[in-house]
């Protein structure tokens, strides 16, 4: 017959933290209590005590210097008088015996009759030496509290001594009349602990949101784990714009010290354009940052807490190399739309040309294809001449025909001279460099649709492969630049053409590409508009 499964033990059910902390705020409250009640009893009984020896030494004092007790104890029998006197003053005073003995420590008086005429169990040499004395001792009537206090004459003469005591257990029972005191505050003070502690535990468990400790680690795991996860840059700040988390990217982006928690952008020494995009007044998407060369696209959220106000978080995505490819791909597309333009331009042309033949008019079809050879040639000649590097010559070749179609008037400067042997990386700079500058000074000047529109661009090299640095110069006829523009033109989002924020890299990738090579670039407007662009032949600055 098989045997049967016993069934498995129900799973022990955790105490809740709010439990297991009232548990504690009890149990640390009750020994509390419990130690203080412990000294106040203990303090309670040394007082009582203190005040039993100052009642026996008094009473053992005033008999000391009675009348009646000095000349009894000078006559021949001093227990025929001392005896009665002794035990009537006893009883009528209560305390629990009245010892009077002579100068040779022989009881004169005392509550037991068969002990008068004995000596005492303890040496009264002391005393009877001027000694006073207080404390415990053993007796007839068991364990008592004594005071000794000799008994002298006119002449300071000790003649006797006498000894007062009270029970020991009358002392006890006196200080334990304190005990109901002590026990009912006691009592209070753990019944009142007890209701701290339990509203403690509810607002604690209120605050937690009903989470244990181990679902509270394991939220904080999975949150750092996820920030850290992201390849994205994670700000957060509080309502009060101190910064409260910031995973590694956001760190590395903004170039934020180790102890940033706790405090503000302003504080981190963050530029104004980052403090605006970071504790900005309104939510945004897609703000554009510019970080040490790096331009971020930031993105702010804000954070709701229980419909409180709870702080925002704010994304950031490096952009920079992305916008620099894109920047590179657009002038090779402004290239390719060039020798489109040109291929239609040509096809024109030839359509021309077999007209003219059709029509009989030889003549007239050979002398126009001499002036669109002499002028294509001239052009192209001249941009080929001063500008060997043929990446760069093309670009300004396609530039300029884009200038043509536009209705502005394109020319190179004679200045310009560019050799052949010029790095990639400059190379890729430099057509980031025209390429922007030329586009911006082609929508300044054509802005006004005059027919004096014009752009001159210059590009020349100076000094050697490893000291040398090429200056670009672009000169429009535009209207030229506002001052408070001016200021800010090589910003991130600040643009001539769109005030919403939107554009405006272009410049900015002007000026960064500049400076991350080690070079500058300026603008001066007064008759004419001027961008100067200086970049070192070898960098002597890379950002990532």
């Amino acid at each position: 017959m098989p045997m049967e499964s016993s069934p498995a033990p129900a799973a022990t059910r955790e105490v809740s933290l709010a439990h297991r902390l009232f548990r504690w705020n009890i149990m640390l409250l009750v020994g509390a209590v419990t130690l203080v009640s412990l000294l106040w009893g203990i303090n309670q009984y040394l007082e009582v005590r203190a005040q039993y020896e100052e009642r026996v030494l008094t009473m053992a004092e005033s008999v000391a210097v009675m009348a009646t007790v000095q000349d009894a104890l000078q006559t021949q029998d001093p227990a025929e008088i001392l005896a009665p006197w002794a035990e009537t003053l006893r009883v009528a005073s209560g305390y629990e015996y009245i010892m009077i003995a002579d100068a040779d420590g022989i009881r004169q008086s005392h509550p037991d009759p068969e002990a008068i005429g004995g000596r005492p169990e303890l040496d009264p040499t002391p005393v009877l030496a001027g000694q006073t004395w207080t404390g415990v001792e053993h007796g007839h009537a068991g364990l008592t509290m004594r005071a000794r206090v000799p008994i002298t004459n006119d002449a300071e003469e000790v003649i006797g001594f006498v000894s007062v005591g009270v029970l020991a257990s009358e002392v006890r029972l006196a200080s334990i009349q304190e005990l109901p005191l002590i026990l009912g505050a006691a009592a209070l003070a753990v019944g009142i602990g007890a209701v701290g502690a339990r509203m403690l535990a509810r607002r604690l468990r209120a605050d937690t949101h009903g989470l244990e400790p181990r679902e509270i680690t394991a939220l904080l795991d999975g949150r750092e784990a996820l920030l850290h996860a992201i390849g994205e840059g994670v700000i957060g700040l509080d309502r009060d714009g101190r910064v409260v988390l910031a995973n590694t990217p956001a760190r590395e982006l903004l170039r934020l010290p180790p102890d940033h928690l706790g405090r503000t952008p302003a504080q981190l020494g963050l530029s104004a354009e980052a403090q605006v995009v970071l504790t900005g007044p309104e939510p945004g998407e897609d703000l554009l940052l510019s970080v040490d060369g790096l331009i971020l696209v930031c993105n702010r959220r804000p954070v709701r807490v229980r419909e409180d106000d709870g702080g925002v978080v704010v994304t950031l995505r490096d952009r920079t190399e992305l916008t620099r490819l894109s920047d590179q791909l657009d002038g090779a597309r402004t290239v390719t739309d060039g020798l489109r333009a040109q291929r239609h331009e040509f096809a024109n042309r030839l359509h021309t040309v077999a007209g003219m033949l059709e029509l009989g008019g030889v003549d007239q079809a050979q002398e126009y294809l001499s002036e669109l050879s002499l002028a294509t040639s001239g052009a192209d000649a001249e941009i080929a001449a001063r500008i060997e590097d043929m990446t760069v010559a093309a670009l300004v070749l396609a530039k300029s025909v884009q200038a043509a179609e536009r209705g502005v008037q394109f020319s190179l400067s004679e200045l310009s001279q560019l050799p052949s042997d010029q790095p990639q990386d400059l190379r890729d700079d430099l057509l980031l460099v025209i390429g922007n500058l030329i586009d911006n000074a082609m929508d300044a000047a054509g802005a006004d649709a005059r027919a004096d529109a014009r752009v001159e661009l210059m590009v020349r090299r100076h000094g050697g492969v490893t000291d040398g640095l090429v200056e670009v110069r672009v000169i429009d006829s535009g209207p030229g630049l506002a001052p408070e523009i001016a200021e800010e033109v090589f910003s991130i989002g600040r643009s001539t053409k769109d005030p919403s924020g939107r554009r405006g890299l272009g410049l900015a990738l002007v000026h960064q590409a500049c400076m991350r090579r080690g070079g500058s670039v300026t603008v001066e407007h007064e008759d004419e508009t001027t961008f100067c662009a200086y970049l070192p032949v070898r960098a002597e600055v890379i950002s990532a």
